[in-house]
């Protein structure tokens, strides 16, 4: 039982383990489906607590999984591999995040709970145990991301579908996200056996590749919506365009950086037309 001197540090490395720019970017974007959707004020929270269990679920066993790897390399912002955080203390913090999403997500319902615990989480967890390691480590992306909009959908009262181009969206979005997120880490995983798709690529043209993928995002989200797209997202399409075709121009880190910019327009345009 750690002591109270030690329960504020213990749960700062739990947020640091959780990877928490990921965890809480897919958390707010959940709920504020949800708001967009037409769910309650109780449907909102319940929606944004089965999807955040979800994401630490999925970050605590990323970090718990890599730690021997993290160690290899030196990784001073783990703080499994550094030994701030015991590793049973983790594995505790683990098991109640997967309690947490379990009952959660039943109570969205048997659609969106199946859909949330096998496409989304089942797609996080199938990525830290094998395919980011492999040629196909972008597809649990693909796959969570798009399926995040079913999930809020689904768990409407009754339930819903949500539009198609929602989830292509959603798709497109993830696909970008794995490859930005990875470019920083590329010469750590490269050292350690990991062989994912952008590492397979490169730094430059999985920069390029992001940058084309999100623009691609930007342009389902303008057409992709019923009815004439209003002017403000033909201006924000034009933009994203303009700023890709500058970012691979330029090259060097101007893809990652552009890219990072084109997927926060994709994710304004998703919750503000769908």
């Amino acid at each position: 039982m750690p002591s109270r001197t030690r329960v504020p540090a213990l749960a700062g490395a739990l947020a640091r383990a959780c990877h928490p720019a990921p965890t809480v970017a897919v958390t707010v974007l959940a709920g504020l489906a949800a708001v967009v959707a037409g769910h309650t004020a109780a449907g909102v929270a319940l929606v944004t607590l089965a999807v955040l269990a979800g994401q630490l679920t999925i970050g605590w066993s990323n970090d718990l999984l890599d730690a021997e790897r993290d160690r290899a390399v030196g990784r001073g912002d783990k703080p499994v591999a550094t030994g701030e955080l015991p590793v049973p203390v983790l594995r505790g913090a683990l098991a109640g995040a997967v309690v947490v999403c379990l009952g959660a997500s039943t109570l969205l319902g048997m659609a969106a709970g199946l859909t949330h615990v096998v496409l989304l989480v089942g797609s996080g967890l199938a990525y830290n145990l094998v395919l980011k390691r492999t040629l196909l480590s972008w597809l649990p992306y693909v796959v969570a991301f798009g399926s995040l909009p079913a999930v809020v959908w689904l768990a409407l009262d009754p339930p819903q579908l949500p539009p198609v181009w929602t989830m292509a969206v959603g798709s497109l979005l993830g696909f970008g996200a794995h490859l930005v997120n990875v470019i920083p880490d590329l010469a750590d995983d490269a050292a350690t056996g990991v062989r994912g798709l952008p590492h397979r690529l490169g730094a430059r043209a999985t920069g390029v590749l992001a940058v084309l993928v999100l623009t691609t995002g930007s342009a389902v989200a303008v057409l992709g919506p019923d009815g004439p797209a209003p002017g403000w997202a033909w201006a924000l399409l034009v933009g994203a365009g303009v700023l890709a075709v500058g970012a691979l121009l330029r090259g060097g880190r101007a893809p990652f950086r552009s890219a990072l910019v084109i997927a926060v327009v994709n994710v304004v345009m998703l919750l503000v037309r769908a």
